[in-house]
């Protein structure tokens, strides 16, 4: 009987799976200035619409040295998107910790979250969004995402479940999944994440962080 083919998973999203790594500080050293330059440039355009020759008179780089670490453009880009994934879920976990220690109370956590999550994404936004397009069309960038998304759902809500006026419903898992989702996906439309790049509405952003706080604190409170 012949055995079930198993799906081949994509390597694991980082700059050591997607580059040959240098071992001498001088190269450690080029190899950022390459990561420094196609980010800057990703981030100046929104796109992955540049050039290696750009990288290289930006960073002071070769284009020979740029090949002798990635077989491609596409291994390039997949780097800058790791550094800065990497960048993210280190900052995430810093922001939520800090909030916990801050806000003595789901009253305080819920409005102070909301407003660092937005600052975070907003800073990161550029290369989120050409993370999440190229998500559609690249399985080295897709399971990652995906699973680094499912990671700070899952801290968050932590985070939500360990004030004592959370409710106590039966459902309060479930509730803290959805305020969660409901802050996410109000504050990733409003910043036109997503592989559509809708547009963002003309609301207010001090305004409608104001009210998603107090939204999602009087449903995570409610009996």
């Amino acid at each position: 009987m012949p055995k079930t083919a198993q799906k081949k998973l994509p390597p694991q999203l980082s700059v050591e799976t997607v580059s040959r790594m240098p071992q001498q500080g001088r190269s450690k050293a080029s190899l950022e200035r390459m990561l420094s330059s196609a980010r800057q440039l990703m981030e100046e355009r929104s796109s992955e619409e540049f050039t290696l020759i750009e990288v290289s008179t930006r960073g002071n780089v070769s284009i020979g040295s740029i090949y002798l670490r990635f077989e491609s453009k596409e291994n390039l880009v997949r780097a800058v998107i790791a550094k800065t994934m990497e960048e993210l879920r280190t900052a995430e976990d810093a922001m939520l910790a800090q909030l916990v220690k801050e806000c003595p109370t789901l009253d305080d956590f819920v409005p102070a979250f909301v407003n660092s999550y937005a600052a975070m994404l907003t800073e990161y936004a550029s290369i989120l969004r050409i993370a999440m397009m190229r998500a559609e069309h690249d399985p080295q960038v897709a399971e990652p995402g995906r699973t680094a998304a499912l990671t700070v759902a899952r801290k968050s809500c932590d985070a939500m479940l360990s004030y004592c006026e959370m409710t106590t419903a039966a459902d309060r898992d479930v509730r803290a999944n959805n305020a969660y989702l409901v802050i996410f996906s109000t504050l990733a439309r409003q910043l036109s994440l997503g592989s559509t790049r809708e547009s963002v509405t003309k609301q207010d952003w001090s305004t409608l962080k104001h009210g998603l706080g107090k939204m999602c604190t009087a449903y995570l409170k409610a009996d």
